[in-house]
């Protein structure tokens, strides 16, 4: 078979003849539809992800909608959805024509549903998803500010807040034009980031009421510490990435003073019921289009120029379709 293999921790991956992957008891053999990309899986594939990566050379790919080929808990020919539970982590991943997952990862995918939407609704959008419903959910009335709201993951969250009731959604980022596409899919206003300087007061005018009261933060660094001033005394803060900086100067008085909880999230985290059942409501919110993801595929043959695209930080949600 076909498929991306990393040869070298470090290095990037590139389309190859692989050996068919190899099963056993308690595995499902799936043929693979669609295979997004993700940050981490760059991640995995440089070293730098906390939860290690396979022995090299491996197949990358932490997700996966595929076809039962062989599975002791799904008929062949059933649309599936897996995701981590070792996936691309600590065994080969989905990057390729053929997948082996374990069969208690398995999400039967609605009959009918196109295999591209049903990667949309992967990783990416479940953090934002799982994120506001399960971790912090959304109040009715709270002011959310998205920081990091131009990349997949962000966007869905101004419209995950939106949907649940949030009264005010406040997008920041850098990328104008991406603000302009986070301000048509909900978001109540869209702060620029500038290239030096904070933005406390700005954030502060643009929640309303006193500051945000949950603050959804991918960037960590300069821009969260902006957000923390501007807060509302309460406000919930979550974390789920470093976008801007792994480091970030708090002051223990402003968390003391606003009695803030601070909460990190990630997908690794999600017992499976709640990755299920959330997957599924999500797969529904984007079948019924309440919810959109900018999802761009790629065939095969294509996937190395996939795999450097998302390295450089792609915008958009880039899928693999053998």
């Amino acid at each position: 078979m076909q498929g991306l293999s990393v040869e070298v921790i470090g290095e990037p991956a590139r389309l190859s003849e692989l050996p068919d992957p190899q099963h056993g008891p308690g595995d499902a053999l799936l043929r693979v539809r669609a295979a997004p990309l993700n940050p981490a899986d760059i991640a995995i594939a440089a070293g730098r992800m906390f939860a290690g990566h396979p022995p090299p050379p491996y197949v990358p790919g932490i997700e996966v909608v595929g076809e039962v080929v062989e599975s002791a808990s799904h008929a062949p020919g059933t649309l599936v959805f897996a995701c981590l539970d070792g996936l691309g982590v600590a065994r080969d991943g989905a990057c390729a024509e053929l997948a082996v997952a374990y069969d208690r990862s398995l999400i039967a995918i609605p009959a009918g549903t196109e295999p591209l939407v049903a990667a949309a609704a992967g990783t990416a959008a479940l953090a934002a998803w799982i994120a506001l419903t399960w971790r912090a959910p959304v109040h009715s009335g709270d002011s959310v500010v998205v920081l990091g709201a131009t990349g997949s993951v962000g966007l869905v969250a101004v419209q995950t807040a939106k949907l649940l009731g949030a009264g005010r959604v406040v997008a920041v980022g850098r990328d104008r034009e991406r603000l302009d596409l986070a301000r048509s899919l909900g978001a109540d206003a869209a702060l620029q980031l500038p290239d030096t300087g904070g933005i406390a007061d700005e954030l502060r005018a643009a929640a309303g009421d006193g500051g945000p009261s949950l603050i959804f933060d991918l960037l960590w660094g300069e821009p969260l510490v902006a957000a923390l001033q501007a807060a509302a005394a309460g406000a919930r803060v979550l974390n789920l990435g470093q976008s801007a900086s792994p480091d970030a100067a708090i002051a223990s008085s402003l968390v003391r003073g606003k009695a803030l909880d601070l909460l990190g999230y990630t997908n690794f985290s999600v017992p499976f019921d709640v990755l299920r059942s959330s997957y599924l409501a999500l797969l529904g919110h984007l079948v019924e289009g309440r919810i959109t993801v900018d999802a761009t595929s790629y065939p095969l043959a294509a996937a190395a120029d996939a795999w450097r695209r998302q390295a450089a930080g792609p915008g958009a949600k880039l899928v693999i379709c053998p």
